[in-house]
């Protein structure tokens, strides 16, 4: 395609292996370069590779084996890195779960995935305990992230003095005695020769990997299915379309990894490349340029608001670690339109590229991109990516083609084929009926603009969703929480733009007669023990009645558009 950039081939041979076998190849041809950086302790490839064994050692003697379906319910850390591809190396299947989930959310994503297993952060045992009633749960092993830490921060958590006793309290939390312990059981599996000889499952292409949950168009949380080939794809494409140097490059992983784009680029792309990986337990702008100084990245993805505010906090340090985030060739943005004066001054600060592309969790995720060369255009989705075919049809009727306008324009809704493309979702029938149509073509609901030259465009999005940092809030379940709250009649939940391209999640409520407004702080202390933080209001209007379609449905489109425009 003549947009791609040089030695890009538009077809590329996806091969039909598991997508732990490139780090596999990694360990054999770099065994001792850093493979995990967290925080400053670090693992080398042979290192990693050893944990991955005893994890498979460990996780074998509770159970696992191929077909299982294995919850990890854990930040970013060394030990969710090893699990993550102890559990695949097996047979098993992943299911991401975010470690910030309330045990309502938990409960649900347990019972539907059907996970006997799952590993979980010291932080969220308890909500984990309190969600397992009527699960299929039979084994909790806890995992203290703080193990993970270099021994020097370990040691300096134990001192008697506030700041450390707060932070192991936002690090570890209430484990009951009779729930194994992580390191420990990998501890225990390290004796004799079994870690040596463990073996993987046959895995091949059209195994499930992964279960990745995502509220697709409804809302309503459901897993995609994600095949090994899906996965693999993925990295063959990026691979391809960066230009990679195997062995030479530093990913920083501050894309969470239980979401879809993090997992690709942190926790399958750096064994992929021979990469080392720096990781951070949460998004820390300032521990970010921390670590420039101490193991500078040369990629790095993540979402519009993070290079924003890596940017401001770098522009405002007296010394800057300017040597090191020059050494930044490319950073690759998505899951939310980046604005152009953050792409002017993340490229004015490091010198390099930063890429906007398009992708959701059915696709594991990418499946559009910009050019990573000069001829890239910000704002823009880019074309796509080897593969990868695109179709634009109706809104309303997708079985019909939407035709070029007089200037060569097609506008409508975004289908997509290619293999990266999931299998489904898990135990829907129906729902993937509706998602994918035939021929292969996923159904994305996103409205895009193509011009004559084959440029994809964001014109808006079909669903009602709001993106928070990456994250995708729906609003029907936030409203249906606060609808429970003293005094509201109604609720609508919308979100208006933010700085750094990100959204600001926002309630508008009807009240009954003489109940009294309710404070910002009261809305999201009803709404926290039931909502994800990232999906709180951070703003509360009261109005005398919410605009509704002739059928009686609250037009949230019509209440965003009147909050933008003001009295």
């Amino acid at each position: 395609m003549s947009h791609y950039p040089p030695g890009v081939p538009d077809r590329i041979e996806i091969p039909d292996e598991p997508v732990t076998a490139a780090f596999e190849r990694a360990v054999r041809r770099w065994p001792d370069r850093v493979a995990l950086d967290f925080l400053g302790a670090s693992l080398t490839y042979a290192q990693a590779d050893e944990q991955i064994r005893r994890a498979m050692v460990a996780l074998r003697r509770l159970g696992v084996g191929p077909g299982e379906r294995v919850g990890l319910v854990l930040p970013n850390c060394s030990s969710h890195v090893i699990a993550y591809h102890a559990v695949l190396r097996l047979g098993a299947v992943a299911v991401e779960l975010n470690p910030t989930y309330t045990a309502d959310e938990l409960h649900h994503l347990l019972i539907d995935s059907g996970a006997r297993f799952a590993i979980v952060w010291h932080k969220a045992i308890e909500r984990v305990l309190a969600a397992l009633p009527g699960t299929p749960l039979t084994q909790v092993v806890s995992l203290d992230m703080v193990r993970d830490l270099p021994l020097r921060s370990q040691l300096l958590l134990r001192l008697p003095v506030a700041a450390a006793r707060e932070k192991r309290e936002a690090l570890r939390g209430h484990v009951p005695r009779d729930i194994a312990d992580w390191h420990d059981l990998l501890r225990q599996a390290g004796d004799g020769d079994e870690p040596a000889a463990v073996s993987s499952a046959s895995v091949g292409g059209d195994d499930l990997a992964l279960l990745q949950y995502t509220g697709g168009t409804t809302g309503t949380p459901k897993a995609a299915m994600l095949s090994h080939r899906n996965l693999v794809a993925n990295l063959v494409h990026g691979e391809a379309w960066v230009g990679f140097r195997p062995g030479e490059e530093t990913v920083y992983g501050v894309l969470p990894f239980f979401h879809a784009f993090g997992l690709t680029f942190c926790l399958n792309l750096p064994g992929q490349i021979g990469a080392t990986l720096v990781m951070f337990p949460n998004f820390d702008p300032a521990e970010v340029l921390k670590a420039v100084d101490r193991r500078p990245a040369t990629f790095m993805a993540g979402v519009a608001p993070m290079f924003d505010r890596i940017a401001k906090a770098a522009q405002a340090m007296p010394r800057p670690p300017y040597d090191g985030l020059r050494q930044i060739r490319l950073a690759f943005a998505g899951a939310m339109p980046i604005p152009a004066e953050t792409v002017e001054r993340w490229e004015a600060l490091t010198g390099g590229l930063l890429i906007e592309g398009y992708g959701m969790t059915e696709c594991a995720p990418v499946a559009l991109g910009n050019p990573c060369a000069p001829t890239r255009r910000p704002g823009t989705l880019g074309v796509p990516f080897p593969n990868t075919d695109i179709r634009i049809v109706d809104i309303d009727d997708p079985t019909v083609v939407v035709e070029p306008d007089s200037d060569g324009v097609r506008r409508g809704e975004l289908l997509v084929r290619g293999p990266q493309v999931f299998l489904g979702y898990w135990n829907r029938p129906e729902e993937t009926a509706d998602q994918l149509l035939p021929g292969g073509w996923l159904r994305t609901g996103d409205v895009v603009e193509v011009d004559a030259t084959g440029w994809v465009r964001l014109v808006d999005r079909v669903k009602e969703m709001i993106i928070v940092g990456g994250f995708k809030v729906y609003p029907s379940p936030v409203e249906d929480h606060l609808r429970t709250l003293a005094g509201v009649a109604d609720v609508a939940v919308v979100g208006l733009p933010a700085s750094g391209g990100d959204d600001r999640v926002v309630a508008v409520f009807v009240l009954e007669l003489d109940a009294p407004e309710p404070t910002v702080e009261e809305v999201r202390a009803h709404a926290e023990q039931y909502v994800a933080r990232y999906a709180l209001p951070r703003a509360v209007y009261v109005v005398e009645e919410l605009p509704r379609s002739q059928i009686g449905k609250v037009m949230r489109r019509v209440v965003r558009e009147q909050l933008i425009e003001g009295p």
